[in-house]
């Protein structure tokens, strides 16, 4: 039997900001930020995913904690806060989950079998010469990724620049190669 649909469509007790939705294998899945109820700053815990039937849009699954920030490998040194990812879905039939841990300025990524399982880190977005996205002169620092994948490409969205900074561009375009962390074409504002 289909339950009905409301908005918010979560329990009121998940904050889930930022969301991304993704339809795989029948099921609609959404990925977002994870903030704190009463929390001093955004962001403060590991990734969750939610996912409903796309014919049955009121039967929402809590899928658990899909990643912590504690798998993140600059974690132990730097802490941080675990902003908004996105996740496409490779030609390999993998699931890369691209995020910004708040301490950094580089774009990371985990990669899992399925949709909303256990994901484990897998790299750093980095130029064809090691060095990271971000970190290379001239690179701003990245923030919230958003991220597109068609045959071997991958297009990755990163960045913002609220009105009136002059220390950020704005919101830039990179190309990843197959294995979705070497950037084939560099950033574009």
């Amino acid at each position: 039997m289909k339950k009905q649909a409301f908005n918010p469509y979560l329990p009121s007790w998940e904050y889930t900001p930022d969301v991304e939705p993704y339809v795989f294998d029948g099921r609609l899945y959404v990925y977002g930020s994870h903030d704190r109820y009463n929390g001093q700053a955004y962001c403060l815990n590991d990734y969750v995913c939610w996912s409903a039937p796309v014919d049955d849009l009121g039967n929402w699954r809590y899928e658990g904690v899909i990643y912590r920030k504690t798998d993140e490998p600059a974690y132990a040194e730097r802490k941080g806060c675990l902003y908004a990812p996105d996740v496409t879905k490779g030609p390999d039939g993998r699931y890369y989950l691209y995020y910004v841990l708040s301490s950094t300025k580089v774009v990371s990524v985990a990669v899992c079998d399925t949709p909303a399982g256990k994901y484990e880190f897998y790299g750093y977005v980095h130029y064809p010469d090691g060095t990271r996205l971000g970190e290379r002169e001239g690179d701003e620092p990245q923030f919230d990724p958003g991220v597109l994948t068609e045959g071997d490409l991958t297009y990755l969205y990163t960045g913002f620049c609220a009105i009136g900074d002059k220390s950020r561009s704005g919101a830039m375009a990179t190309v990843l190669g197959p294995d979705r962390l070497t950037i084939v074409e560099d950033p574009v504002i």
